[in-house]
Protein backbone atom coordinates (compact mmCIF):
# COMPACT_ATOMS: atom_id res chain seq x y z
CA UNK A 1 0.00 0.00 0.00
CA UNK A 2 1.66 3.66 -0.73
CA UNK A 3 1.77 6.05 1.52
CA UNK A 4 -0.93 8.20 0.05
CA UNK A 5 -3.51 5.38 0.01
CA UNK A 6 -2.58 4.38 3.93
CA UNK A 7 -3.32 8.04 4.78
CA UNK A 8 -6.27 7.99 3.24
CA UNK A 9 -7.76 4.99 4.84
CA UNK A 10 -6.46 5.89 8.21
CA UNK A 11 -7.71 9.21 8.30
CA UNK A 12 -10.41 10.83 10.78
CA UNK A 13 -12.52 8.76 13.21
CA UNK A 14 -11.08 5.42 13.23
CA UNK A 15 -13.71 3.15 15.14
CA UNK A 16 -12.23 0.21 17.49
CA UNK A 17 -15.04 -1.84 17.42
CA UNK A 18 -13.89 -2.46 14.15
CA UNK A 19 -10.54 -3.82 14.64
CA UNK A 20 -11.77 -7.86 15.93
CA UNK A 21 -13.80 -8.14 12.60
CA UNK A 22 -10.81 -7.22 10.73
CA UNK A 23 -8.40 -8.72 12.42
CA UNK A 24 -10.46 -12.20 12.59
CA UNK A 25 -10.18 -12.42 8.43
CA UNK A 26 -6.19 -12.58 9.17
CA UNK A 27 -5.36 -13.85 12.19
CA UNK A 28 -6.17 -17.95 10.89
CA UNK A 29 -3.69 -20.50 10.59
CA UNK A 30 -2.17 -19.94 14.07
CA UNK A 31 1.03 -21.54 15.67
CA UNK A 32 0.58 -24.95 17.25
CA UNK A 33 1.91 -23.78 20.00
CA UNK A 34 -1.01 -22.54 22.22
CA UNK A 35 0.32 -19.50 24.47
CA UNK A 36 -0.14 -16.21 25.92
CA UNK A 37 1.45 -12.87 26.25
CA UNK A 38 3.73 -13.61 29.05
CA UNK A 39 4.37 -9.70 30.10
CA UNK A 40 2.06 -7.00 28.98
CA UNK A 41 2.86 -4.00 30.56
CA UNK A 42 0.15 -1.37 30.62
CA UNK A 43 0.59 1.98 30.40
CA UNK A 44 -1.47 5.52 29.81
CA UNK A 45 0.03 8.58 27.70
CA UNK A 46 -2.02 11.65 27.50
CA UNK A 47 -1.84 13.28 24.04
CA UNK A 48 -5.02 15.24 23.84
CA UNK A 49 -6.89 12.53 21.47
CA UNK A 50 -10.31 13.63 20.53
CA UNK A 51 -11.96 9.86 22.08
CA UNK A 52 -9.78 7.31 24.14
CA UNK A 53 -8.85 4.29 22.06
CA UNK A 54 -6.12 1.90 23.47
CA UNK A 55 -3.17 0.01 21.10
CA UNK A 56 -0.57 -2.54 21.58
CA UNK A 57 2.95 -2.11 21.01
CA UNK A 58 5.28 -5.16 19.89
CA UNK A 59 8.57 -4.74 18.61
CA UNK A 60 11.05 -7.35 17.72
CA UNK A 61 9.65 -10.66 16.60
CA UNK A 62 12.21 -12.12 14.41
CA UNK A 63 10.79 -14.49 11.68
CA UNK A 64 12.93 -17.07 10.71
CA UNK A 65 10.73 -18.73 7.73
CA UNK A 66 12.33 -20.07 4.47
CA UNK A 67 10.93 -22.43 2.03
CA UNK A 68 12.08 -24.13 -1.31
CA UNK A 69 12.86 -21.03 -3.08
CA UNK A 70 15.68 -19.96 -0.75
CA UNK A 71 19.15 -21.28 -1.15
CA UNK A 72 21.07 -23.45 0.72
CA UNK A 73 22.66 -20.53 2.68
CA UNK A 74 19.57 -19.03 3.70
CA UNK A 75 18.10 -22.14 4.45
CA UNK A 76 21.21 -22.64 6.83
CA UNK A 77 20.64 -19.28 8.16
CA UNK A 78 17.49 -20.21 9.28
CA UNK A 79 18.35 -22.96 11.19
CA UNK A 80 20.79 -21.56 13.17
CA UNK A 81 18.57 -18.12 13.75
CA UNK A 82 15.57 -19.97 14.48
CA UNK A 83 17.89 -21.04 17.56
CA UNK A 84 17.23 -17.72 19.27
CA UNK A 85 13.91 -17.16 18.49
CA UNK A 86 12.07 -20.23 18.93
CA UNK A 87 8.45 -18.85 19.82
CA UNK A 88 8.46 -16.02 17.55
CA UNK A 89 5.58 -17.44 15.70
CA UNK A 90 3.24 -18.55 18.62
CA UNK A 91 4.03 -15.23 20.66
CA UNK A 92 3.40 -13.12 17.94
CA UNK A 93 -0.33 -15.35 16.79
CA UNK A 94 -0.95 -14.43 20.73
CA UNK A 95 -0.17 -11.00 19.86
CA UNK A 96 -2.76 -11.03 17.36
CA UNK A 97 -5.32 -13.20 19.40
CA UNK A 98 -4.87 -10.89 22.62
CA UNK A 99 -5.16 -7.34 20.44
CA UNK A 100 -8.53 -9.12 18.78
CA UNK A 101 -10.16 -10.26 21.71
CA UNK A 102 -9.55 -6.49 23.25
CA UNK A 103 -10.40 -4.51 20.07
CA UNK A 104 -6.25 -3.01 19.96
CA UNK A 105 -4.43 -0.95 17.12
CA UNK A 106 -2.05 -2.46 16.36
CA UNK A 107 1.71 -0.90 16.25
CA UNK A 108 4.93 -2.49 15.66
CA UNK A 109 8.44 -1.08 15.63
CA UNK A 110 10.47 -3.20 13.22
CA UNK A 111 12.28 -6.33 13.32
CA UNK A 112 8.82 -8.65 12.49
CA UNK A 113 11.73 -11.01 10.04
CA UNK A 114 14.35 -11.42 11.22
CA UNK A 115 16.25 -11.86 7.39
CA UNK A 116 14.63 -11.34 3.89
CA UNK A 117 13.44 -14.54 2.80
CA UNK A 118 10.05 -14.90 0.25
CA UNK A 119 8.70 -17.21 3.15
CA UNK A 120 8.76 -14.18 5.21
CA UNK A 121 7.43 -11.80 3.44
CA UNK A 122 4.57 -13.99 2.54
CA UNK A 123 4.04 -14.67 6.22
CA UNK A 124 4.44 -10.47 6.74
CA UNK A 125 1.79 -9.88 4.10
CA UNK A 126 -0.78 -12.53 5.22
CA UNK A 127 -0.37 -11.54 8.96
CA UNK A 128 -0.66 -7.70 7.86
CA UNK A 129 -3.47 -7.63 5.76
CA UNK A 130 -5.36 -5.77 7.66
CA UNK A 131 -5.69 -1.49 7.64
CA UNK A 132 -5.31 -1.33 11.21
CA UNK A 133 -1.61 -1.90 11.59
CA UNK A 134 1.00 0.85 12.04
CA UNK A 135 4.63 -0.49 11.17
CA UNK A 136 7.75 0.52 11.33
CA UNK A 137 10.90 -0.48 9.58
CA UNK A 138 13.73 -2.34 12.00
CA UNK A 139 17.42 -3.00 10.73
CA UNK A 140 16.26 -6.97 10.19
CA UNK A 141 13.66 -6.42 7.83
CA UNK A 142 16.19 -5.25 4.90
CA UNK A 143 19.09 -8.09 6.43
CA UNK A 144 20.40 -10.89 3.53
CA UNK A 145 22.39 -12.76 5.61
CA UNK A 146 22.38 -10.71 9.05
CA UNK A 147 26.20 -8.89 9.73
CA UNK A 148 27.25 -10.00 6.35
CA UNK A 149 27.75 -6.70 4.13
CA UNK A 150 27.53 -3.00 5.63
CA UNK A 151 24.11 -2.26 6.05
CA UNK A 152 23.32 1.22 4.84
CA UNK A 153 21.67 3.10 1.93
CA UNK A 154 23.16 0.92 -0.37
CA UNK A 155 22.09 -2.42 0.92
CA UNK A 156 18.50 -1.38 2.16
CA UNK A 157 17.88 -0.93 -1.44
CA UNK A 158 18.55 -4.31 -2.77
CA UNK A 159 15.31 -5.35 -1.24
CA UNK A 160 13.60 -2.42 -0.24
CA UNK A 161 11.06 -2.88 -3.04
CA UNK A 162 10.01 -6.25 -2.32
CA UNK A 163 9.99 -5.82 1.69
CA UNK A 164 7.99 -3.15 1.10
CA UNK A 165 5.31 -4.44 -1.14
CA UNK A 166 4.50 -6.86 2.16
CA UNK A 167 3.66 -4.00 4.55
CA UNK A 168 1.14 -2.02 5.00
CA UNK A 169 2.16 1.37 5.41
CA UNK A 170 5.44 2.97 3.64
CA UNK A 171 8.41 1.68 5.31
CA UNK A 172 10.45 5.11 5.53
CA UNK A 173 7.85 7.96 6.30
CA UNK A 174 4.38 6.94 7.14
CA UNK A 175 1.30 9.36 9.02
CA UNK A 176 -1.88 8.21 10.44
CA UNK A 177 -4.39 9.97 12.13
CA UNK A 178 -6.57 8.46 14.70
CA UNK A 179 -9.10 10.07 16.83
CA UNK A 180 -7.03 13.40 16.52
CA UNK A 181 -3.67 11.43 17.06
CA UNK A 182 -1.19 11.67 14.48
CA UNK A 183 1.12 8.40 14.54
CA UNK A 184 4.09 9.22 12.58
CA UNK A 185 6.75 5.80 11.73
CA UNK A 186 9.85 7.19 10.62
CA UNK A 187 12.88 4.96 9.44
CA UNK A 188 16.27 5.18 11.40
CA UNK A 189 17.17 1.15 11.37
CA UNK A 190 20.79 2.40 10.75
CA UNK A 191 21.17 5.04 13.48
CA UNK A 192 20.42 8.21 11.07
CA UNK A 193 17.87 10.41 10.23
CA UNK A 194 17.61 12.20 6.67
CA UNK A 195 17.05 15.78 5.70
CA UNK A 196 14.25 14.55 3.67
CA UNK A 197 12.66 12.78 6.96
CA UNK A 198 12.81 16.40 8.97
CA UNK A 199 10.76 18.22 6.32
CA UNK A 200 7.93 15.08 6.12
CA UNK A 201 8.73 15.79 9.74
CA UNK A 202 7.62 19.35 9.58
CA UNK A 203 5.08 19.28 7.37
CA UNK A 204 3.34 16.71 9.64
CA UNK A 205 3.73 19.49 12.32
CA UNK A 206 1.72 22.21 10.51
CA UNK A 207 -1.19 19.96 10.96
CA UNK A 208 -1.23 21.19 14.57
CA UNK A 209 -2.62 17.32 15.86
CA UNK A 210 -0.27 15.83 18.57
CA UNK A 211 2.21 13.31 17.45
CA UNK A 212 2.85 9.87 18.37
CA UNK A 213 6.51 8.60 16.77
CA UNK A 214 7.18 5.33 15.81
CA UNK A 215 11.29 4.46 14.94
CA UNK A 216 12.94 1.28 15.70
CA UNK A 217 15.93 2.63 16.98
CA UNK A 218 15.69 4.22 20.56
CA UNK A 219 16.65 7.76 20.09
CA UNK A 220 19.77 8.76 22.54
CA UNK A 221 18.50 9.70 25.80
CA UNK A 222 21.22 9.44 28.92
CA UNK A 223 20.29 7.21 31.45
CA UNK A 224 19.20 4.48 28.75
CA UNK A 225 22.55 4.62 26.68
CA UNK A 226 23.92 3.66 30.59
CA UNK A 227 22.20 1.22 31.08
CA UNK A 228 22.70 -0.25 27.24
CA UNK A 229 26.49 0.29 27.62
CA UNK A 230 26.65 -1.52 31.11
CA UNK A 231 24.80 -4.05 29.29
CA UNK A 232 27.08 -4.48 26.68
CA UNK A 233 30.10 -4.61 28.12
CA UNK A 234 30.95 -0.88 27.23
CA UNK A 235 30.69 -1.60 23.55
CA UNK A 236 27.60 0.77 22.59
CA UNK A 237 25.04 1.83 23.44
CA UNK A 238 22.64 0.90 20.33
CA UNK A 239 21.00 4.07 19.91
CA UNK A 240 20.31 6.58 17.08
CA UNK A 241 21.75 10.04 17.63
CA UNK A 242 24.17 9.29 21.07
CA UNK A 243 26.86 12.12 20.86
CA UNK A 244 29.69 11.95 18.91
CA UNK A 245 31.82 11.94 22.03
CA UNK A 246 29.99 9.01 23.31
CA UNK A 247 30.50 7.22 19.77
CA UNK A 248 34.05 7.82 19.82
CA UNK A 249 34.42 5.16 22.82
CA UNK A 250 32.47 2.48 20.92
CA UNK A 251 34.18 -0.98 19.83
CA UNK A 252 36.81 0.23 17.67
CA UNK A 253 39.48 -2.42 16.30
CA UNK A 254 41.57 -0.56 13.95
CA UNK A 255 43.55 -3.60 12.79
CA UNK A 256 40.47 -4.28 10.77
CA UNK A 257 41.41 -3.92 7.06
CA UNK A 258 39.96 -0.66 5.31
CA UNK A 259 36.96 -2.39 3.95
CA UNK A 260 35.70 -3.98 7.13
CA UNK A 261 36.01 -1.15 9.48
CA UNK A 262 32.29 -0.71 8.87
CA UNK A 263 31.79 -3.54 11.89
CA UNK A 264 33.01 -1.34 14.39
CA UNK A 265 30.35 -0.01 16.44
CA UNK A 266 32.07 3.12 16.87
CA UNK A 267 31.78 3.45 13.08
CA UNK A 268 28.19 1.83 12.84
CA UNK A 269 26.58 4.01 15.30
CA UNK A 270 28.14 7.43 14.72
CA UNK A 271 25.57 10.14 14.08
CA UNK A 272 26.02 12.37 10.84
CA UNK A 273 25.18 15.53 11.08
CA UNK A 274 21.26 15.32 9.71
CA UNK A 275 20.14 13.08 12.28
CA UNK A 276 21.76 15.31 15.20
CA UNK A 277 19.59 18.29 13.46
CA UNK A 278 16.99 16.33 13.40
CA UNK A 279 17.09 15.32 16.89
CA UNK A 280 17.84 18.86 18.19
CA UNK A 281 15.12 20.17 16.12
CA UNK A 282 12.55 17.25 17.39
CA UNK A 283 13.10 18.02 21.17
CA UNK A 284 11.67 21.29 20.53
CA UNK A 285 8.29 20.35 19.06
CA UNK A 286 5.87 20.83 22.05
CA UNK A 287 3.40 18.77 19.60
CA UNK A 288 5.15 15.53 20.30
CA UNK A 289 3.84 13.82 22.97
CA UNK A 290 5.91 10.24 22.85
CA UNK A 291 8.48 8.09 20.94
CA UNK A 292 7.42 4.53 20.77
CA UNK A 293 10.54 2.30 19.66
CA UNK A 294 12.44 -1.14 20.33
CA UNK A 295 15.62 -2.39 19.27
CA UNK A 296 17.07 -2.86 22.65
CA UNK A 297 14.77 -6.32 23.76
CA UNK A 298 13.97 -4.36 27.03
CA UNK A 299 11.19 -2.00 28.65
CA UNK A 300 12.36 1.07 29.14
CA UNK A 301 11.01 4.59 29.50
CA UNK A 302 12.83 7.78 29.83
CA UNK A 303 12.12 11.35 29.30
CA UNK A 304 12.77 12.56 25.43
CA UNK A 305 11.66 16.09 25.59
CA UNK A 306 9.80 18.57 27.93
CA UNK A 307 6.92 17.33 26.14
CA UNK A 308 7.30 13.56 25.20
CA UNK A 309 8.48 10.32 26.76
CA UNK A 310 10.44 7.52 24.90
CA UNK A 311 8.90 4.25 25.68
CA UNK A 312 11.12 1.04 24.32
CA UNK A 313 9.40 -2.19 24.27
CA UNK A 314 10.96 -5.74 25.34
CA UNK A 315 10.96 -7.97 22.48
CA UNK A 316 7.93 -9.79 21.31
CA UNK A 317 9.40 -13.06 20.23
CA UNK A 318 9.55 -13.22 24.07
CA UNK A 319 6.34 -12.54 24.78
CA UNK A 320 6.49 -8.60 25.40
CA UNK A 321 4.12 -6.03 24.42
CA UNK A 322 2.75 -2.44 25.84
CA UNK A 323 -0.77 -1.93 26.10
CA UNK A 324 -1.48 1.42 25.92
CA UNK A 325 -4.22 3.80 26.57
CA UNK A 326 -4.09 6.78 24.53
CA UNK A 327 -6.07 9.94 25.98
Amino acid sequence: MKRREFLRLSSGLLLLTQFPLKLNANAKNLSAQNIELKDIRRITISVGATKPFSALHVSDTHFTRVDHRDNKRKKKLAQNRAKSFPKAEAYFDATLQYAQRKGLLLLHTGDLIDFVSAANLDYVAEKLGTDHWITAAGNHEYSQYVGEAREDANYKAQSYQKVQASFPNDLTFASCIINGVNFVAVDDVYYNFTSQQQQLMEKEIEKGLPIVMLCHVPIYTPEHAKEQLANNNGRCAYMTGAPLELTEKYQCDPSLPEEEQWRNRSVQQRADQPTLEFIAWLKKQPLLKAILCGHAHEFYQERFSPTAIQYTVAANYDGAAYEIDFV
